[in-house]
């Protein structure tokens, strides 16, 4: 007996294509993390060359993060009229988990402990708020 997967769509702006919502949850998570590694490379550039005190990077590091998994989320969502909590969740949870292994294999360095746990926590959080709005904007706008 063969076991189809059935992946679950939504409908389009268009109506009748059906979108993979893996596909969305990949195409957002992908713009999210290059937009971070955009964003760290400039902050980067700008610690190296102005006197930017140590106590700013984690806060900057975070709103980077934040805004990131937004663009990734209202990027991927701009067409769904749905699932914007499940949606924007998911990328905001595997975002997080992508860039900790990226920036870790960047840095040579795996630390897992308590703050990885609130940076998957917030990532998915902000993902799924962001999902929640991105879709009801595109609600009131149509």
């Amino acid at each position: 007996m063969k076991l189809k997967a059935k992946s679950k769509t939504l409908k389009s702006a268009g109506g009748s294509k059906g979108v993979n919502l893996a596909g969305l949850i990949a195409k957002g998570t992908l713009i999210a993390l290059c937009l971070s590694l955009i964003l760290v490379l400039v902050f980067a550039f700008l610690l190296k060359f102005t006197n930017i005190p140590d106590s700013i990077i984690y806060p900057i590091n975070q709103v980077i993060k934040g805004v990131s998994i937004f663009l990734g989320v209202f990027i991927s969502l701009k067409k769904s009229k749905e699932l914007g909590l499940v949606s924007g969740l998911l990328i905001g949870f595997i975002y997080t988990f992508l860039a900790f292994l990226v920036f870790s294999l960047l840095a040579g360095n795996f630390s897992f402990d308590l703050t990885l746990l609130t940076d998957i926590v917030f990532g998915a959080v902000i993902g799924a708020i962001c999902g929640i709005i991105c879709v009801n904007i595109k609600k009131s706008v149509n």
